[in-house]
């Protein structure tokens, strides 16, 4: 029988070149390497916050959608993680005297967002899956090569040890196990699986755009 390759696989194999744009973003490295302007810094923290909440919503609307019992244990497992997030995000938010409770969102962020709970409100299961996916498994992706190397004097050590944590790989592993048990290799799908990696490396330039606003 022919070694048929999963559909996570399938999917993260097309994406791959967004996916190590991403990586290699200034943002991404400056937080690696400590040397991102800190107010670049805020303003990802304050959207990041505002885009969680928009995927924890996505999340319950598609634990309503769901039929089996084990596809909703998994959601429930990673809606926890969003929680953590959240909570981390409050730390920073501390620590950096921001607001996260009342965050306008920028125009990559809401792009994001709609895009997140349009499919959620109107679309199947597969399609919503699709589209949470690339989130979780892009920063365990990130935190993974983090892990391999990284500052450990950068001001930002508590989020790379966050993301390069088992914590997060292990959320990773239950999204792409999710993925393949709700999902067929089809168009759409793959559309919202590559139109989400895109939002994601949009979201990473916004607060360069925004610096000082």
């Amino acid at each position: 029988m022919p070694n048929i390759e999963s559909l996570h696989n399938v999917l993260w194999n097309l994406n791959i070149g967004i996916a190590n744009k991403c990586l290699n973003h200034p943002l991404v490295q400056g937080i690696k390497n400590g040397t991102l302007n800190e107010n670049a810094f805020k303003i990802y923290v304050a959207q990041d916050a505002f885009f969680l909440r928009a995927f924890r919503q996505a999340y319950a609307l598609a634990i309503a959608k769901c039929n089996e019992t084990e596809t909703a244990k998994i959601f429930h497992k990673l809606v926890a993680g969003v929680l953590e997030e959240l909570n981390l995000h409050k730390e920073y938010s501390k620590k950096l005297g921001i607001n996260i409770d009342n965050v306008k969102p920028l125009p990559a962020c809401r792009a994001y967002t709609d895009f997140l709970l349009r499919i959620a409100y109107q679309k199947g299961i597969d399609e919503i899956v699709a589209a949470v996916a690339p989130c979780m498994v892009l920063y365990a992706f990130i935190g993974k090569k983090f892990a391999e190397d990284y500052n450990k004097e950068s001001k930002y050590i508590d989020w790379i040890k966050t993301y390069s944590g088992e914590d997060v790989q292990k959320l990773a592993r239950q999204m792409e196990e999710l993925l393949d048990m709700v999902a067929k290799d089809t168009e759409e799908v793959r559309e919202a699986y590559a139109y989400a990696m895109q939002l994601e490396l949009d979201f990473f330039d916004a607060p360069f755009d925004n610096i000082g606003q």
